[in-house]
């Protein structure tokens, strides 16, 4: 689609939003929070990160406190929004002056601010349009700002909302998982008569099956076959923009994906008015988490929300999911066993991140480190520096037991030495070892 075409359509999608937009803005307004009070730090328009096939603003908010690898985590706008009013006027940016990570602001740039979701284009991994600009800021992110390509995160608010969907859909090589406050299913709005705005998807018409509705996101990047990310969604029930129904179909897509039963498995209420359900896990990081707001409009996300997103992320100190890769901080590669062996005594090492199963851990009740799903356990052979870190059958010793720190170390809970690269290095293939807890960045882990 031709950019004139996109800005005609999107003059269309304004008509029809912004008199649900309105009450929004003014929620926004309400309830955020400017980081330019709480930090030094401040918003940096950043240019000629890549092609921009979609013609848009790259805005970056990096605190003062965040670490030599911090996380990234998008944050995507409403229609007739722009990444300076969103990063004021919502609570991302004072949150990552808490938690210490990147927010990368994409921004419209066009007549009526919204963000192509439509477009054949934009639902195609490095299709074009949109969502191929947004994937290309994230890669200039992580290669120039010495960012974590394994802690990426999407959020977003309507079109910022409809985009998250997209986005998890286009690159799941890319995102860990996404929150989206008020927005449709993927491939939901898509058209093919050059408009951007599909009144059956935003009314709630369209329904279909969770396969259906999973084929749509598979058909995107149809050679993937990674791991998918995770995803939270928000919904008020009296959403007069894009409909309530939207919500319900959002949970068969991502479910479907996600390979989970649409049958939660655990229910509550956090707040009045709210229920929240989880499918796949009861866990705070469930493969699929959806809130329900009753009696909310087109406002959402109000005071206290994101902090949730950031939660469900991992990104506010939990430590992230109880299983995945172990990151190594310094380096950027993922604590690995060597040739997939399952061998007792294999001396585990580092290695660029690839989410094959020899790179997969869990932490444990009983502080253990598991890997091939629980077949193996981290073994700490020895008490002193220098002692080999391996894997062997879990047998429930303190050599096995491990502490996963506030300060980003992992200590052996038998001799209190910390987890260590040797010799500082962030070459594929350097060993991994117990010894003296010194601060270093080759000390430093993150799971999830």
């Amino acid at each position: 689609m031709s950019r004139k075409s996109k800005e005609r359509s999107v003059r269309d999608v304004l008509v029809a939003l912004l008199m649900a937009i309105s009450p929004l803005i003014a929620a926004l307004v309400l309830t955020g929070t400017s980081a330019t009070t709480a930090s030094a730090a401040s918003l940096t328009e950043v240019t000629n990160f890549g092609s921009n096939p979609g013609n848009l603003r790259m805005y970056v908010y990096k605190p003062d406190n965040a670490p030599a690898r911090p996380a990234v985590l998008v944050a995507v706008h409403y229609c007739t929004g722009t990444a300076p009013t969103f990063y004021t006027n919502t609570e991302f940016a004072r949150l990552a002056d808490q938690y210490g990570f990147i927010v990368v602001y994409p921004d419209a740039n066009v007549s009526g601010q919204c963000f192509d979701v439509s477009s054949p284009q934009a639902l195609k991994h490095d299709g074009g349009s949109d969502p191929t600009s947004i994937a290309q800021m994230v890669r200039y992110t992580v290669q120039n700002m010495n960012a974590d390509a394994g802690r990426v995160y999407v959020t977003g608010a309507s079109s910022g909302a409809m985009t998250t969907n997209v986005l998890l859909g286009d690159y799941p090589d890319l995102f860990k998982a996404g929150a989206a406050f008020m927005g449709v299913p993927f491939g939901c709005f898509a058209t093919t008569d050059g408009s951007g705005w599909n009144s059956d998807c935003a009314t709630g018409k369209i329904t279909k099956t969770p396969q259906e509705w999973g084929d749509l996101v598979r058909a995107a990047y149809p050679e993937y076959t990674g791991p998918r990310p995770r995803m939270q969604l928000w919904h008020g029930t009296e959403d007069d923009a894009l409909y309530y129904p939207n919500f319900g179909e959002e949970i068969k897509q991502w479910t479907n994906v996600l390979g989970v039963s649409q049958t939660p498995v655990f229910t509550d209420s956090p707040q009045s008015g709210w229920t929240r359900t989880r499918y796949g896990s009861a866990t705070a990081q469930a493969p699929v988490e959806a809130i329900s707001i009753q009696g909310a409009g087109h406002v959402l996300p109000s005071s206290g929300m994101a902090a949730r997103a950031i939660a469900f992320f991992g990104l506010d100190g939990s430590g992230g999911t109880t299983t995945g890769p172990v990151h190594a901080i310094g380096s950027g590669k993922c604590l690995d066993v060597p040739g997939l062996s399952q061998t007792n005594g294999t001396q585990t090492q580092i290695w660029d991140c690839n989410d094959g199963t020899n790179q997969t851990w869990t932490s444990t009740s009983p502080k253990q480190l598991t890997v091939y799903g629980g077949a193996k356990c981290l073994d700490a052979t020895g008490t002193t520096a220098g002692a080999k870190v391996a894997i062997w059958d879990c047998n429930g010793g303190t050599n096995q037991q491990w502490n996963l720190n506030s300060n980003g170390t992992i200590t052996s809970v038998q001799s209190g030495l910390c987890l260590d690269v040797t010799g500082a290095s962030t070459a594929n293939g350097a060993l991994v070892e117990l010894w003296d807890c010194n601060g270093g960045s080759n000390q430093q882990w993150h799971l999830g």
